[in-house]
């Protein structure tokens, strides 16, 4: 780790790190809450240690086990094998398009992973580390199966949703067993599923309860998130229970036991395995040992994931590692909260959600700016909400405004001063020389940030930077002086350089992109992360650099209204889809069906009513008399809007009192697919007149 003497001085030993991001769920692409919760902070953090010159492992890649799978390739009649091989290679391209810098991005279905998880599996066997039961587990009679955690829905025991899963609710994040719910129903069929015994292999949680709380409870009480060490805490203070590690599935790892058949390892203990499946894929790729990185004492061993993976990945999978024997244990989890979108929950079920590859679609080479927008409003301790608004605003008044103009104004007046070369600075002024300092100091204000898990404070120290360049600018105003005095104009320009050489290297965690195009218009490869504070000149004079680039792009009101639409159409589809119908009334005869007299109505007059909201009482010429009739459409209609329209009207309906007012009929409506009110209208061109005297006006049915 880092030891920081002073801000121009820095002692530093190389460690070696193993960094795993959550392996993502590929029955769908990726979003911006996946984003924002485990990989964009994973790849800050991965990135800044291999500048400050450690040994890096960031291992990643695709869970491709469990019933969601089963479930979306049953929906689409294809094979589960299919839906993995589509998002996986959906998923695996995201990561590359916005710079996610694994080392390693790998998969459950790999060979080499079925070998390690069933290898853990089989050393933890013989070491009698699990529990064999005969239990009862829910079964559906008509698919003859048994139910799977996610293939039960029922009402959580501990807050009521009604629409939790066997294994958690979603709602309260409690995990549970399926057959804790109230009133379970079978996901297939939907049928109440009975219970049935079947014989499955349990890790005992409660035997490692007491290892449990002193590492957690004793031991990082101070250094971890004060969310992750408090639902350890809950867990922990519950007491623990056996978790079975087995399933009784087709699809997934086989059990390695002669008396298995048909079962298949649970995908909660398999998939955190694929951490160590994917480290041995990338050792033997790279010709490296794998086992210092999980089994070396002074190996750093951390975990980025979401809340709702606390769990598995502080209390169960450390478990897992401790009664193996050989593995080293987290040295931190720092688990993020969940990102809302435009005040409501992501939901990929819904589709309301901004998907990676649509992102690209619409912002073309902007990776950068969603990573600085997620970054400056990460739910690093509570749920925060993305909106395009913010998003337009950190690119417009942040990025663009602060970071590119600076960047801009520098190359532009090299470029015009000097032809693109460094110049020589000279006789440094109290307010260079504070400058200069105040750059040196930057990278460990920044590591400070970083290495504590504020990657959100960290990316507002780098903006921070930017904004001390537009400052010295501002403050020294190099367009002015080149007027009255070339060598000190010289000086000027040679300490933003430096600002900008900075910006270079110590961006390049946050906006990798960016860092790159900002190297190559400065025409350097980069400095160390260290060298930017050991490091009296950056960028020498005498250095050419090439020609001036925007950085980034202000974004217009249309672009972000074009994407805020985006979402609202969702929001009515859903809206749409989700509508109930009502069901059909009784049964009635033609008799009944003949009581009904309808005619055709014109409204002469309409007022509100006073106090109510929904109703509008109208005065109606039906033809054989003038009534009154109060109806509900006020948030529909306006009184001007109705005066003079042909409507149906129930005229034989009997009176009826509303606040005070007799309705005598009632005025026919229907309502669109969209939903919108409308008049039961008669066709226009048959419609009769109501002055023809010797005429029955409209409709009579009798």
């Amino acid at each position: 780790m880092c030891t920081f003497v002073d801000s121009k001085k820095v002692l530093k030993m190389s460690k070696r790190y193993t960094i795993t991001a959550a392996l993502p769920y590929t029955n769908g692409p990726i979003h911006i809450g996946h984003l924002a919760g485990v990989y964009v902070p994973a790849d800050i953090y991965a990135r800044y240690l291999r500048l400050t010159g450690n040994d890096v492992a960031f291992i990643c890649g695709s869970d491709e086990h469990g019933v969601p799978i089963t479930i979306k390739a049953k929906k689409e009649g294809v094979s589960p094998q299919d839906i993995v091989d589509k998002y996986h290679a959906i998923i695996k391209k995201s990561f590359e398009d916005f710079g996610i810098s694994l080392d390693n991005y790998s998969r459950t279905t790999a060979k080499i992973h079925h070998d390690t998880a069933s290898e853990f599996f089989t050393t933890l066997y013989e070491k009698g580390e699990f529990i064999e039961e005969v239990t009862e587990q829910l079964y559906d009679e008509e698919a003859n199966q048994f139910l799977a955690d996610r293939f039960v829905i029922g009402t959580c025991p501990k807050c009521g949703n009604e629409e939790s899963y066997g294994d958690q609710c979603e709602a309260c994040g409690t995990s549970h067993n399926a057959t804790d719910l109230i009133n379970p129903k079978s996901a297939i069929t939907g049928n109440v599923p009975t219970l049935k015994q079947t014989k499955h292999w349990f890790l005992p949680l409660d035997k490692h309860e007491a290892f449990l709380k002193e590492w957690i409870l004793e031991g990082h009480k101070k250094d971890w998130k004060s969310n992750v060490y408090g639902q350890c805490k809950s867990w922990i203070d519950d007491g623990l229970r056996p978790r079975a590690v087995t399933r009784d599935l087709d699809w997934g790892i086989p059990v390695p036991l002669p008396d298995a058949e048909g079962k298949v390892l649970y995908v909660w203990f398999d998939a955190p395995i694929g951490y160590i499946s994917a480290t041995k894929e990338w050792a033997a790729r790279e010709g490296k040992d794998w086992e210092p990185y999980w089994k070396d004492k002074d190996t750093k061993l951390v975990h980025f994931i979401g809340k709702d993976n606390i769990v598995f990945h502080c209390i169960i999978f450390p478990a897992m590692l401790k009664a193996e024997g050989s593995y080293i244990l987290p040295d931190n989890v720092p688990a993020n909260e969940f990102l809302n979108l435009e005040g409501n929950k992501l939901s990929t079920s819904k589709n309301w959600a901004v998907w990676l590859p649509e992102y690209l679609e619409d912002f073309p080479n902007q990776q950068d700016v969603l990573r600085y927008a997620l970054t400056a409003n990460a739910p690093e301790t509570k749920d925060n909400d993305f909106t395009w608004k913010d998003f337009q605003a950190r690119n417009n008044n942040e990025l663009v405004a602060i970071f590119g103009n600076f960047i801009n104004r520098v190359v532009v007046l090299t470029d015009k001063y000097y032809n693109g070369i460094v110049p020589e600075a000279s006789n440094f002024s109290k307010i260079d020389e504070e400058t200069l300092a105040t750059v040196k100091a930057y990278p460990d204000v920044i590591s400070s940030s970083i290495e504590r898990y504020r990657f959100r404070e960290a990316s507002q120290e780098l903006m921070n930077l930017a904004r001390l360049g537009n400052k010295y600018l501002a403050d020294e105003e190099p367009w002015k002086m080149i007027k009255q005095d070339e060598v000190r104009t010289q000086t000027i320009m040679f300490v933003a350089l430096q600002i900008a050489s900075a910006l270079a290297t110590l961006s390049e965690p946050f906006l990798p992109f960016t860092s790159d195009k900002l190297k190559r218009i400065l025409n350097f490869e980069k400095n160390t992360w260290n060298e930017v504070s050991s490091k009296d000149i950056l960028i020498p004079a005498g250095h050419q650099i090439g020609k001036a680039e925007l950085l980034f792009s202000k974004i217009e009101d249309e672009t972000v209204q074009f994407q805020v639409d985006k979402l609202l159409a969702t929001k009515k589809a859903n809206e749409a889809a989700n509508k109930t119908v009502e069901p059909q009334k009784e049964e009635i005869t033609f008799d009944d069906f003949t009581k009904l007299d309808l005619r055709v109505g014109t409204i002469l007059e309409a007022e509100k009513m006073p106090k109510a909201k929904k109703l509008l009482v109208l005065k109606v010429d039906t033809g054989i008399d003038i009534r009154t009739i109060v109806s509900g459409i006020a948030e529909s209609f306006t009184p001007e809007e109705v005066i003079g329209k042909k409507v149906t009207v129930l005229v034989n309906l009997a009176p009826r009192a509303l606040r005070g007012v007799e309705s005598q009929g009632m005025i026919l409506m229907t309502e669109t697919p969209e939903g919108k009110l409308v008049f039961v209208n008669p066709d226009t061109s048959t419609a009769l007149s109501t002055g023809d005297a010797n005429v029955n006006n409209g409709l009579h049915i009798s």
